[in-house]
């Protein structure tokens, strides 16, 4: 499902340009240090780092060898290192050993510390107290917009959601702020801005004061892009749990011996460069493995036009279609190796009873099931990430755990997976993720009574019945409330999607973009007062709309959804299709590109 926009639909902006931004301004910091040097690179910047300046590029300027850094002795023997590092006090500790070890041995050397995207003060005092402060020099490489994709950037903070959402640490406020004020000086203002959440509101409120220092030449340029909305992932809102179908996935991936079907491994770029990708990266799994069957057979068809042709067309043939035929086919086949390789996951038994728990959570019935199904899983070990989801799935639908679940299912976990977790426990538990309700809640109360007079089997039947209304689940009300789960007549046809619940194999409309259709339609949140309520946001939903008069109607067509805290491909895929259905183009910039199991390593505490 390629998703073919419709005729009127505006064209996206030309993101390009910030690459070339940020290599210009990575090749004038290296040349500060002049002459042959080594260049330090931590490992979480490596691939970013390749998309935008590659090897040939850095070794024109001088930079002699590549090193990674990571806890082994330091081989380098240049005179000259430089060090490209995220603002970090481990990273600090490392630099600090290396400059001190040299300075032990009598060794002098040039030392250049390259912060990307911006260096913290904290990290000068780290340096300070480990007595080399004077012997290094310090630069920002203010890299924070990194294009994945014609509709995709990302700012490549995975750390966002743990620093802000549970320590609190507001340092990467002033980052988003930057990024957006890039943004609009290079693409023009923003006539029309909405936004949910504290976080959301603080980075606008930073955006618009360094719009208004600068004064700039942004206020009299024409709109590109009519709309930008800012959420962020705070708690109990706008939490995407729920497991999508394994499909196409996006930015890069790794191809093993499985897929490549030899004994090399290949990383291959997944973006709309991809033509195979590109028609399939929206669709869902069930679908795809019958598109690519029918694109080889096209393929297929397309090379067996040879057999009839004169030696005139052949030379035609072999000149203008043949290497557009072979790498479409070479795509093709890793592309189809990557849908056998998960198809075998996916029809297995535990796959289908998992997806099938997922929806039970998310509709409400079966509770007791549903938990009872969450023990199997912890007492079979199948994967501590995958029962830690399963658990906060069903804290955030039920409003939190009754205390005897909370209790059980902690002991379970830590006794199966090992008591280190203890800590993830309470991790959770900060960010809202995993919660016990109050002693005495009214669904306790009801459950302790009853258990007294009817058997434990019948009790756990009662308890499902008044847990809705014992509870008042905010869940249940904002998914009332917003039609986040769509009743539909007979079985929900995945080929022909009919709205953005197809994401969730039709069981679920992701919250955040269910938020965004029905603010476009109101232009503002007025109408939607009892859903920002449920969210605990009644102070931090925000709308600012200016004159429309130098918007055109093709730039208020165009919107940039900025996600803090991380944004998924689910979420990407549904406003891909809201924008086909109703003439729309999305723009996604995101802290980073997540999953539900990527947020549950964000709070654990023990290191895969």
């Amino acid at each position: 499902m390629a998703f073919p926009h419709r005729p009127d639909a505006p064209e996206l902006p030309d993101f390009s340009m910030l690459k070339r931004l940020a290599r210009d301004q990575l090749i004038y910091l290296l040349e500060q240090l002049p002459g042959k040097k080594d260049l330090f690179i931590e490992p979480d910047l490596m691939s970013p780092l390749d998309r935008i300046a590659s090897v040939s590029i850095l070794k024109q300027h001088e930079v002699d060898k590549l090193y990674k850094v990571e806890n082994k002795p330091v081989l380098s023997t240049n005179e000259q290192l430089c060090f490209l590092v995220r603002p970090r006090i481990k990273n600090m500790r490392y630099i600090a050993n290396l400059v001190n070890a040299d300075k032990s041995a009598g060794r002098t050397r040039k030392y250049k510390v390259i912060f990307s995207p911006q260096k913290f003060y904290a990290c000068e005092m780290v340096l300070e107290e480990e007595g080399i402060y004077g012997d290094v020099s310090c630069d920002e490489w203010a890299f924070s917009l990194l294009p994945l994709d014609v509709d995709l950037l990302s700012m490549e903070l995975p750390e966002f959601f743990r620093d802000y959402f549970l320590e609190g640490d507001q340092r990467w406020i002033n980052t988003v702020a930057q990024a957006l004020h890039l943004l609009s000086t290079l693409y023009g203002p923003f006539p029309n801005s909405y936004g949910i959440g504290r976080c959301a509101k603080m980075s606008y409120e930073l955006w618009r004061t360094l719009e208004e220092e600068e004064e700039s030449e942004t206020k009299s340029r024409r709109p590109e892009i009519g709309h930008i909305f800012l959420l962020d992932r705070g708690k109990k809102r706008l939490r995407e749990l729920p497991n999508r179908p394994p499909s196409a996935l996006q930015g890069s991936v790794d191809f093993g011996p499985e897929v490549t079907s030899s004994e090399k491994s290949l990383k291959v770029l997944l973006n709309a460069d991809d033509k195979v990708f590109s028609e399939i990266r929206n669709e869902h799994f069930s679908n795809v493995f019958g598109f690519l069957s029918q694109k080889a057979r096209n393929l297929q068809a397309q090379y067996d036009r040879r057999r009839g042709m004169d030696i005139k067309q052949m030379k035609n043939f072999v000149s203008q279609e043949l290497k557009g035929l072979k790498q479409e086919h070479r795509l093709l086949s890793l592309h189809i190796g990557a849908c056998e390789s998960i198809m075998k996951k996916k029809t297995k038994q535990d796959f289908q009873e998992l997806i099938k728990t997922e929806h039970a959570l998310l509709e409400g019935f079966n509770i007791r099931e549903s938990t009872s199904y969450i023990e199997e899983h912890i007492d079979r070990q199948v994967s501590p990430i995958e029962s830690l989801r399963l658990m906060c799935l069903l804290s955030i639908t039920e409003n939190g755990l009754i205390p005897k679940d909370y209790r059980s299912l902690k002991t379970q976990y830590l006794q199966s997976y090992g008591p280190e977790h203890l800590l993830t426990f309470s991790n959770l538990r900060g960010a809202g993720l995993l919660t016990e309700q109050a002693p005495g809640d009214t669904l306790t109360a009801v459950e302790s009574k009853v258990s007294k007079l009817v058997t434990d089997k019948a009790a756990g039947k009662i308890t499902d019945a008044f847990s809705s209304l014992a509870k008042r689940s905010n869940f249940r009300a904002i998914s009332k409330k917003l039609n986040l789960i769509p009743r539909v007549d007979g079985e929900y046809d995945l080929k022909v999607p009919r709205d953005m619940a197809y994401v969730f194999s039709g069981a679920y409309v992701p919250l955040s973009c269910r938020i965004i259709e029905q603010v476009l339609e109101r232009r503002s949140w007025q109408g939607l007062e009892e859903v920002v309520r449920l969210l605990n946001c009644s102070e931090c939903a925000f709308t600012d709309t200016t004159k429309e008069d130098r918007a055109s109607s093709e730039s208020l067509r165009l919107i940039l959804v900025v996600f803090l805290g991380g944004c998924t491909f689910s979420e990407i895929s549904a406003l891909r299709f809201l924008g086909r259905e109703k003439g729309y183009r999305f723009i996604f910039l995101t802290t980073a590109v997540t999953n539900s199991a990527r947020l549950m390593e964000a709070m654990s505490e023990v290191k895969t």
